[in-house]
This record gives C-alpha cells, sequence and structure tokens, in this order.
C-alpha cells in the first residue's frame, strides 16, 4: 500500500442542510421542517457568518458546530475522527486533504448539503 492511500486525516465540519440536500432532516429537524424550506444561498450566508466569527476568534468552532450543525457529530463539536481517502464524499474529501492543520475551508459543496471543513490532524 502507498502512503498516499494510507494517509489519514482528521477533521471537524459544520454542516447547513438546505433544500437541495440529499436527506432533508436533522437532529435539530427531525421533521426537516427548516431545511425544506432553506435555499442554498441561506444556508451559504448562515455558514460564511459562522465561519466569519470563527475566524475572528468570537467563537469557537466546536461551540459552534455544537448549536448549528445539521450532521449528528454536532454532539462531538463536529468531529468526524480520521478518515482516508475515499471514505467521505469527493468534493468533501479534497478540501479536508488540501487543507493544513488547524486551516478552515471556504464553503464545501456536497450532496448532504454546505459545510466548512476544520482540519484537525
Amino acid at each position: 500500500m502507498s502512503s498516499s492511500q494510507s494517509k489519514q486525516v482528521r477533521a471537524s465540519h459544520l454542516l447547513i442542510k438546505h433544500s437541495g440536500s440529499r436527506r432533508k432532516a436533522s437532529w435539530k429537524d427531525p421533521e426537516g421542517q427548516v431545511i425544506k424550506n432553506t435555499s442554498r444561498d441561506s444556508a451559504v450566508a448562515q455558514l460564511k457568518t459562522l465561519r466569519e466569527e470563527i475566524i475572528t476568534d468570537k467563537a469557537r468552532f466546536e461551540d459552534l458546530a455544537s448549536r448549528y450543525s445539521d450532521c449528528s457529530s454536532a454532539k462531538r463539536g463536529g468531529d468526524l475522527g480520521r478518515f482516508g481517502r475515499g471514505q467521505m464524499q469527493k468534493p468533501f474529501e479534497e478540501a479536508t486533504f488540501a487543507l493544513k492543520v488547524g486551516e478552515i475551508s471556504d464553503i464545501v459543496d456536497t450532496d448532504s448539503g454546505v459545510h466548512i471543513i476544520l482540519r484537525t490532524g
């Protein structure tokens, strides 16, 4: 096995689902009422605001992920643990592997919704 295949990263993310998301329900919106009525643009706007709070040190990534993320990883502050290539949706994987540890991605679009990703390892 080559080293690129064995390389794993660790990341946290904050996911905002919207009307175009594959699954329109989450732990905080089990019926998907809010998600179904959220446009991608408004999800992106919300995410940009949260990202700004993190990069200006007004809030911690984990705290915002715990409150706002539509992923069940919210209860772990957004932590997804370690993963290698081929385990996540391609745009998510590519964005994560391109980050340095401690860096936060720009907005990343996947079938799940829009994300910001924090590489933690």
